[in-house]
């Protein structure tokens, strides 16, 4: 299995699941956008805007290449002079406060050497937590991983819960999920079967996100429940600038900046000290978000 075929495969999922997310969606339709790195290859960036379920949604696929730079070293802890990465990354802003936010990125990296890893995971922000689903999400994750390993959901989720935390704010940005990186055949695996589980985590992604929002009877969101989704976007957008490994190397490899932002909410905001009232559902949201819990 070489980096084209992977790279191809990786281009049909982006495809697969627009199909899915316009189905699901019913209304909007993706948009591609089809551009070309400076340095070396390109890809194709889809987005929605205005749907019935999604206010935006972006699923962006990329190949690229190139000389590996001092700041990419720095941040990938590896030497080397060239490289490839391909993947698919994917984030949902949902229209309803009572929908949740979802993101998912599989990746592929390459060096000149053969040296290779895979990365990636699925977690989902809700605006409020329902705990009834997140153990649902968390299920879908783990039957999934099981089939590759018994040891990767424990593990994987535990890297989550560590990941998507924003300290400066003592909470998680959502409820977690599962995240990996510089995945290899030292995991026991070899490369295709590694590949296999990135392909699968993906395949879920549109199937789990329907089954957050299915089988919901919603009224029209409260000006108090579009105030907190606004916050809670702001945190979001805190984490993704601050902390998020593939914003980071999107910038520093010199990737494409339209791209690298598509997971940015359309509106967010920020409120200056803000805590949400004693025994409300905003508080007792925040409350479950400032403490890991287990799903499985």
């Amino acid at each position: 299995m070489n980096k084209n075929t992977i790279a191809e495969r990786y281009r049909a999922l982006q495809l697969h699941i627009c199909a899915a997310l316009e189905k699901l969606d019913g209304q909007a339709k993706f948009t591609e956008d089809t551009w070309e790195r400076q340095e070396g290859g390109g890809g194709h960036t889809s987005t929605l805007v205005g749907g019935a379920v999604l206010e935006k949604a972006g699923v962006a696929f990329s190949a690229v290449h190139g000389p590996v730079t001092d700041a990419m070293k720095k941040q990938l802890g590896h030497e080397g002079e060239a490289f490839f990465a391909t993947g698919v990354s994917i984030v949902l802003h949902p229209k309803h406060p009572r929908h949740p936010i979802m993101h998912m990125n599989v990746r592929y990296f390459e060096l000149e050497d053969q040296t290779y890893w895979f990365g990636g995971g699925i977690d989902l922000t809700p605006h409020y937590v329902n705990p009834d689903k997140a153990i649902s999400f968390h299920q879908s994750l783990k039957a999934v991983s099981d089939r590759y390993s018994t040891e990767f959901y424990p593990k994987f989720k535990e890297w989550a819960d560590r990941y998507f935390f924003l300290p400066h704010r003592g909470e998680s940005r959502g409820v977690g999920g599962i995240f990996f990186d510089q995945l290899d055949e030292s995991c026991g695996l070899n490369k295709e079967q590694l590949f296999t589980y990135c392909i699968d985590l993906g395949e879920l992604f549109p199937v789990v996100y329907n089954q957050q929002i299915e089988g919901q009877r919603l009224n029209a969101p409260t000006k108090a429940e579009q105030d907190w989704q606004a916050l809670r976007r702001g945190r979001y957008v805190e984490f993704n600038l601050l902390h998020d490994r593939g914003t980071k190397f999107g910038i520093y490899s010199g990737g494409r900046t339209e791209s690298i932002l598509m997971s940015m909410p359309p509106m967010a905001n920020w409120a200056y000290n803000h805590e949400p009232e004693e025994g409300s559902e905003e508080q007792k949201t925040l409350s479950f978000l400032r403490a890991i819990h287990d799903f499985c």
